[in-house]
Order: structure tokens, then sequence, then C-alpha cells
């Protein structure tokens, strides 16, 4: 199992999930992140650190998302990995 970043992170692109992440599964794409998933290591940490709840299991993805599950695994091998000190983009 794996996590999956969903639509929510588009145009937000906060990075409290890479802060507490033990391994660099995140990567970074313009308007949002992705996670890898042959690096995400399951532990959860992410999931309630995110302030738009973008973040789930790859089993508890909403329905409406689940293109994002593909999305993250095709993505993250062709992006760098987030490192956490990009601009976040949410206007708050």
């Amino acid at each position: 199992m794996t996590h999956v970043v969903v639509s929510a992170c588009v145009d937000k692109k906060y990075q409290e999930c890479v802060a507490v992440c033990p391994v660099e599964c995140f990567h970074e794409a313009d308007t949002y992140l992705v996670i890898d998933p042959d690096e995400c290591i399951d532990c959860g940490a992410c999931i309630p650190e995110c302030p738009v709840e973008a973040i789930f299991a790859d089993t508890d993805v909403p329905e409406e998302e689940e293109e994002w599950t593909e999305r993250n695994e095709v993505e993250a091998p062709n992006l760098p990995v987030a490192m956490g000190d990009s601009p976040v983009l949410a206007d708050d």
C-alpha cells in the first residue's frame, strides 16, 4: 500500500507533508505534489499534516479522485524530489 496526493493539492502546494515524511517520496510539479509509490513506506505521517486533506491511502482514494493514483505513479519518477522549500501557492 502507498499514499496518493489528489486534486485538492492543485494550486495550493502546502508542504507540511514533506517536512514530516521520513523518506523522500514527495515530488514536485509546478502547482502540486505527488507521491512516488515505490518510495512511500506507508507510515501515514503525512495525512494529518495536510491542511487541505489531499493525501489518502491508495485504498481510500475517493472514487472521483481515482485518476490521481495513476497520476502519482506516472509523474513522480519524472519530477524532482520535493524539499519543502518551494513557495506555497494557496491564498490564505
